[in-house]
């Protein structure tokens, strides 16, 4: 890595999750934060720079600060959707490298089940998606359904193949006591679910729940004296195409996310062959496969012939989504930031009957929006 000062994750942890109706999203924050800053033996003042997104707030970070009783002295509230969090890191390692700051933490939190919505902020509706949703296009799935549509167009993948990744994905959320959905499912059971937005059923979407999450990054100084032994930031990239799905420029390939990653395999001098564990935004089933696609572990078209024959299951050569997922274990609004938390904890060795053997390197990749945005991160343990 050519950067003259290195940055590690220290510190991970999450909320309460499923449905906190007694929780406000402040609350889910707050505890997540205190939890990661526990695992890396710090504090609220050890804290310099905060990093947050979320649509519940005009200032997010002004209002979670002022609970927390912290003052930074560096501030980003980047929000690209569900790839915010991935770009946090970037942005943490390149506020490090420059010097900025030593500590950051980064949290999440929502309440989106208790809430029982899925709508985005009203004013967000009326500028971005007025031509869409009023003729009847469900917002997100009726999108990615487009893109579902046209991947099987093109390439001739089938529902089949979109239900291995989230039987696959049940899988390794059985092995995990804090996922919301554990009961094992087949590939029947997804085609026979009801359609959401045909091509996609059901069991092709992510759950809807409340919860939070925490990640603190800090410089190699301060890493090296931290609780837990320092996950690096080997590498990243980010990118976005478009907002409404009307702007994809091409449904059946998600470009930001070629574009972020060959960014993050670049920085890292690593290829998808050096990775060890995977953990990719699923907020779809179709996503997944598109992305698999975009950051080069097979070619265009062939995503659905990679998932199959559960490859990407416990036991399989392909571990991805080791916790569950968005799928089956949780998805308050944004998922981003749990796909960092579990990269870092199989790293670290830490994650029991799901455990990767001697994963040494992991790729979080957090997607946005309608396929809009992409965030791709690698770690590494020495």
């Amino acid at each position: 890595m050519a950067s003259t000062r290195r940055a590690a994750i220290v510190g991970v942890a999450e909320s309460d999750l499923g449905r906190t109706p007694d929780k406000t999203v402040l609350q889910l924050q707050a505890q997540a934060a205190r939890a990661a800053l526990d695992d890396a033996g710090l504090t609220f003042a050890d804290v310099e720079a905060l990093f947050g997104a979320g649509n519940w707030a005009w200032s997010p970070n002004l209002m979670l600060a002022e609970y927390l009783g912290i003052q930074p002295k560096y501030t980003d509230s980047t929000n690209i959707g569900g790839a915010s969090f991935e770009a946090h890191i970037g942005h943490a390692l390149a506020g490090i490298e420059a010097g900025l700051f030593d500590v950051a933490l980064i949290t999440y939190g929502s309440t989106q089940r208790s809430d029982r919505s899925r709508q985005r902020a009203p004013a967000a509706f009326k500028l971005t998606e007025q031509f869409e949703p009023l003729f009847g296009l469900p917002t997100p799935v009726g999108a990615y359904a487009l893109a579902a549509m046209r991947h099987m167009h093109e390439y001739g993948t089938t529902s089949e193949q979109l239900a291995e990744v989230a039987v696959a994905t049940r899988k390794w959320a059985a092995m995990n006591e804090k996922a919301m959905m554990r009961e094992p499912i087949r590939i029947e059971d997804v085609l026979n679910s009801r359609w959401v937005a045909e091509p996609l059923h059901l069991l092709d979407c992510c759950l809807v729940t409340d919860g939070g999450g925490a990640v603190v990054v800090a410089s190699a100084d301060r890493a090296r004296s931290t609780r837990k032994p320092p996950v690096w930031i080997l590498g990243h990239g980010e990118s976005h195409t478009h907002n409404t799905i009307a702007n994809m420029p091409d449904l059946a390939s998600h470009r930001s996310a070629i574009t972020s990653g060959k960014a993050a395999f670049a920085m890292a001098g690593l290829m998808p062959s050096d990775i060890d564990v995977t953990e990719i935004y699923d907020s779809f089933t179709i996503t997944v496969i598109m992305t698999l696609e975009a950051l080069g572990f097979c070619a265009p078209g062939e995503g659905g012939a990679f998932v199959s024959g559960q490859r990407t299951a416990p036991g399989g050569p392909f571990p991805m989504n080791t916790n569950g997922g968005g799928l089956s274990y949780c998805h308050p609004g944004m998922y981003g930031i749990f796909l960092l938390i579990e990269a870092t904890r199989q790293l670290r060795g830490e994650c029991a009957s799901r455990q990767v053997a001697d994963a040494r390197v992991a790729l979080a990749h957090g997607t946005g929006g309608v396929l809009s945005s992409a965030a791709t991160v690698i770690l590494g343990k020495e």
